[in-house]
């Protein structure tokens, strides 16, 4: 990513520009419908298997695929930022993300349905990294963190609403409309195309140290998912996953400041924030796909699925305030802190929701994880902006955000692949190891690394 001086005056248009709070529930509404795009989409996956002709199991591809090229995409954009500047990435990525919606709701068969899910991700990659990058370099302090918590808590509610948008637009004109949804994303263009004047420093970007990532986390997803998906996927997942890990640790040590900077992927602030609030997402999305899935088999309509998401988002109403609350009192570090643990709580109940057919443990289950998404985003991007320079900050935030948004892939993997054999509660148990993890490494690092 671009520098983001700290001086007030390398900021001119801070001030003269729109407000923090403006600006975020732009980009947060942006965040929200490149999260619609799973989450508008979950209610509605068994009408999509039953039209195209392949297993709800395989349609979970659709979910995983997108989160995987979301994922890797995300440092990329952010290094393609560092040579032209924040406007044009951001701005070309919503026309991709659009531009991917637009391909899915056309698409005749699975094969151009998921090419058109990776376009789709590969643009929303854009949102997330730049937004924050956005954020950080016009606004500092107690502005900085309010305009986050608000990033978070827009994108977390719509996100939530997705559900009950998609299922109302599914039962007006099927699924194909619902996954059309972050089309509208166009209208933010021409504003942002004015306000967000943030410029390069024309860094080269690192392709095959993208690409290594690439071939590594699609190989991580493919394994995950191989139980439903089969044998060939197990083979295939582990051969990349054998290619991609040595590229990866190869291209860092002979290009350090190529696609995973030496000297982020070396922070311990930048990797135990980034690891412990992977959960966050992987949770979240594996709550938003494997509860629409276990709900359908009872019989229940896409549109009373996401109902029962409603009282979700307006609980993400407050995650904006609680966020900034919390940063002020208590810091990233011990945000996450927060965030890890309730996170946890909400995947034991929701695993124990499924188990027994306890529909209002699922309901608290996603209200409690769109509290942890709301907190846990903006602590980590918090965390990370703290722990480096402020010439490093625009990568470190997108290494961050690589590892956060791989996270929504593992969730959504893991549901995918075990849902099926073991059935959702025990998929959904089985990721309640990731925020115990993320315990353990917030816990178990130098208090004194962490910004308070």
């Amino acid at each position: 990513m671009p520098p983001l001086p700290r001086t007030a005056s390398a900021r001119p248009d801070a001030a003269t520009g729109p407000s923090p709070g403006v600006l975020a529930v732009v980009l947060g509404l942006l965040f929200g419908l490149a999260g619609t795009s799973t989450s508008g989409l979950t209610v509605a996956l068994p009408q999509l298997a039953g039209e195209l002709g392949i297993s709800t199991a395989n349609a979970a591809w659709v979910i995983s695929i997108y989160a995987v090229a979301l994922a890797v995409s995300t440092p990329l954009q952010g290094r393609i930022a560092d040579a032209v500047g924040v406007r044009g990435p951001l701005c070309t990525g919503i026309a991709l993300l659009a531009a991917g919606a637009i391909g899915s709701a056309l698409a005749p068969n699975i094969a151009v349905l998921l090419t058109a899910r990776v376009v789709q991700g590969i643009g929303a990659a854009a949102i997330p990294v730049l937004a924050t990058t956005l954020i950080s370099a016009r606004y500092e302090g107690h502005a900085r963190a309010a305009a986050l918590g608000r990033l978070a808590g827009t994108g977390a509610v719509l996100s939530a609403l997705g559900p009950l948008v998609g299922g109302a637009v599914e039962g007006l004109g099927g699924w194909r409309w619902a996954i059309a949804l972050p089309a509208v994303g166009l209208l933010a263009v021409p504003h942002l195309w004015r306000v967000a004047r943030i410029p390069g420093d024309g860094a080269r970007i690192d392709l095959l140290g993208a690409l290594a990532v690439a071939v590594a986390a699609t190989g991580l997803v493919l394994a995950i998912q191989s139980p439903s998906a089969g044998l060939g996927a197990a083979f295939a997942g582990v051969a990349l996953i054998v290619v991609g890990a040595p590229a990866v640790v190869l291209r860092v040590r002979s290009r350090p400041e190529g696609f995973l900077p030496r000297s982020v992927v070396t922070n311990p602030v930048v990797v135990r924030s980034a690891l412990a609030a992977a959960a966050v997402p992987a949770s979240w999305f594996a709550l938003l796909l494997g509860i629409p899935i276990a709900l359908a088999a009872r019989d229940w309509t896409p549109l009373t699925i996401g109902l029962l998401m409603v009282p979700a988002a307006a609980v993400g109403l407050f995650s904006p305030r609680l966020a900034t609350t919390l940063l002020d009192r208590l810091g990233p570090r011990r945000t996450l802190l927060v965030a890890c643990p309730t996170t946890a709580v909400g995947l034991i109940l929701a695993a124990v929701g499924a188990w027994y057919d306890v529909t209002p443990l699922l309901l608290v289950a996603v209200v409690l994880n769109t509290v942890a998404f709301g907190i846990g985003q903006p602590a980590m991007t918090a965390a990370v902006s703290g722990a480096v320079p402020a010439e490093r900050r625009g990568g470190a935030l997108g290494v961050a955000t690589l590892a956060f948004l791989t996270g929504a892939g593992i969730g959504a993997a893991v549901v995918g692949g075990l849902a099926a054999p073991l059935g959702i509660g025990t998929a959904v148990a089985v990721l309640v190891l990731l925020p115990i993890l993320g315990i353990a490494l917030l816990l178990g690092g130098n208090r004194t690394e962490h910004p308070t």
